[in-house]
């Protein structure tokens, strides 16, 4: 069966006016949010946001911690932050399951 690209959702496909209306957010919001590399989405050809499905998720989570008083630096610090766990948790099972096959 073909994977289409709505089913991957790292796939590009969502318009910042289409996130927008999703989140219920201006659409300067979701730019600014890119200006300060909180969220940066990839761009078309023609120079135009793309959102993944994925990155409305990260937009979801920012969108939260700014209501409890984040600031944008304070929110991207903390996706750095937690892309390093992420980063250390997959290094962590590789070196475990290595040990396990080398005994």
């Amino acid at each position: 069966m073909v994977r289409l690209p709505f089913d991957d959702e790292h796939a590009p496909l969502y318009s910042v006016g289409q996130v927008a209306d999703m989140l219920n957010v201006e659409q300067a919001f979701l730019r600014r949010l890119d200006e300060h590399d909180v969220v940066r989405p990839a761009r078309s050809s023609g120079g135009q946001r793309r959102y993944t499905r994925h990155e409305i998720g990260d937009l979801q989570d920012a969108i939260q911690l700014i209501g409890e008083g984040m600031t944008l630096a304070a929110v991207r610090r903390i996706f750095v932050l937690q892309q390093q766990v992420n980063d250390l948790r997959e290094e962590l099972a590789r070196e475990r399951a290595a040990r396990r096959e080398y005994g």
